[in-house]
């Protein structure tokens, strides 16, 4: 019999761990290829962790709400073969390490010089986690406590890495010293003090709901945008009279020949896509001090969950599809959205997002940016309007089909200029559509 280490595969460039959720398989359990044993969560997506092997599940290494890297054996699967095909297991690896004490010496040596140097340095006033590798490095580099407390973290949690100790550090050398040259000034400015929340009092009739996995996620993702981005909105009214005299005329014929519906979704999103190519300083995101011009149009789609929860689904290389693309890749990913069956590379590397806040009625909004992105665009309610028509004939009062549009962007990289044109292109697009094109 052969042992197969079933490990967390990758999933996306930017995954690091998952939350187990549950267990679809127990130990004893038979296991066919590719069926499903466990399930599991990341910040972005749930997920489901197939069998690569057939075979008898004999041990479990994680517990469900355990957080497991990605490359980590979970379980382990028993199979037919030889002994020689055995894949090293975690006892193996123990037995390894016992067959050969000059190297387990040497990794205790390693580790109690770790725990030496970063001996000095108490972190346990700070209320940031550092781990024993940060720690190290700052003892090494002379770097104190006050010191460390002002490296920015780009882990979670905003806990700092080593990439971000390391970039501190080769800056460091370049920050101004003081000189004798010119008298120098000191401002005393009290720094910020944590903000706790009021305490909540609750009722006898008041019912305490536990908040979900997901929506834990996207309240701290929420709140760590709006420390990081400095939020302006821009607003425009479009008319989409003729957008709206369009659909109507073709919708029938459309479903007829693609099996689908033809919603006003992915004509605003090619619209979008579109303005994007005339403004590409838009679809930018911010790393540092640098800004980073990204390559690709990635739109992302706000979609509802049926409980309640938001996830955002990407159209890849939105630029390049046509109105029928975008219809089909629309539903799509609106479809397996609210069925959960959405991949983790689906809903990554997104450029810019655009949620439609009037599918709810609302006229307007404004939404928050979706973190590393810079800018993010509202769709309001499309509502019959009087409105003055401009004719030869001279102006005229009708009724317009009227859309409230919000773009809401990050003002350290992105200006008021910027910020305005970009909503005014993208209402030229959709004002001059042709209501007598085909689709």
């Amino acid at each position: 019999m052969a042992r197969f280490e079933l490990k967390l595969p990758k999933m996306g460039e930017s995954v690091a761990e998952a939350t187990i959720t549950s267990w679809i398989k127990e130990v004893g359990d038979m296991v066919e290829m590719d069926d499903t044993v466990v399930e599991v969560a990341t910040d972005k997506v749930d997920s489901e962790v197939p069998s690569e092997v057939e075979g008898k599940l004999v041990e479990i290494l994680f517990q469900k709400d355990d957080v497991v890297q990605v490359g980590q054996t979970i379980a382990i699967i028993e199979t037919e073969g030889e002994e020689g095909a055995e894949v090293v297991s975690q006892q193996t690896a123990k037995e390894v390490v016992t067959e050969t004490p000059v190297a387990a010496k040497e990794i205790e040596n390693t580790i109690a010089e770790v725990k030496e140097s970063v001996s000095s340095l108490d972190t346990s006033s700070s209320e940031r986690f550092y781990s024993p590798l940060v720690k190290s490095i700052a003892q090494t580099e002379g770097i104190s406590l006050e010191e460390l407390e002002s490296v920015q973290g780009t882990g979670k949690k905003g806990r700092v890495t080593k990439s971000d100790i390391l970039g501190y550090l080769e800056n460091r050398g370049n920050q101004p010293t003081k000189t004798s040259s010119a008298p120098s000034i000191q401002f005393d400015i009290e720094k910020p003090k944590k903000v706790e929340a009021a305490p909540v009092s609750i009722s006898g009739k008041d019912e305490i709901i536990e908040m979900s996995r997901m929506g834990k996620l996207i309240s701290k993702h929420m709140v760590a945008s709006v420390q990081t981005s400095a939020h302006v909105q821009s607003f425009i009214e479009v008319d989409v009279t003729n957008v709206v005299n369009w659909r109507n005329k073709v919708k029938n014929a459309y479903q007829k020949r693609e099996g689908e519906k033809l919603t006003f979704t992915p004509i605003f999103m090619q619209a979008v896509a579109q303005t994007i190519k005339k403004h590409p300083l838009i679809n930018i995101s911010v790393d540092g001090d640098k800004i980073i011009k990204r390559g690709n149009i990635n739109l992302g789609m706000a979609a509802a969950l049926p409980d309640g929860n938001l996830i955002v689904p990407v159209i890849k290389n939105a630029d390049q599809l046509s109105l029928v693309g975008m219809t089909k890749q629309v539903n799509d990913l609106a479809q397996r959205a609210r069925a959960n069956k959405l991949k983790p590379d689906e809903i990554q590397d997104g450029t810019y997002t655009v949620t439609n806040v009037g599918s709810f009625g609302s006229i307007t909004g404004t939404p928050i940016i979706n973190q590393p992105q810079v800018a993010i665009l509202a769709l309001g309610a499309i509502i019959k309007k009087p409105a003055v028509i401009e004719t030869p004939e001279g102006d005229l009062i009708g009724i317009r089909h009227k859309m409230i549009v919000s773009h809401s962007y990050d003002h350290r990289v992105v200006n008021g200029a910027l910020g305005g044109m970009f909503i005014k292109t993208f209402k030229d697009i959709i004002e001059a559509w042709d209501v007598n094109q085909d689709f």
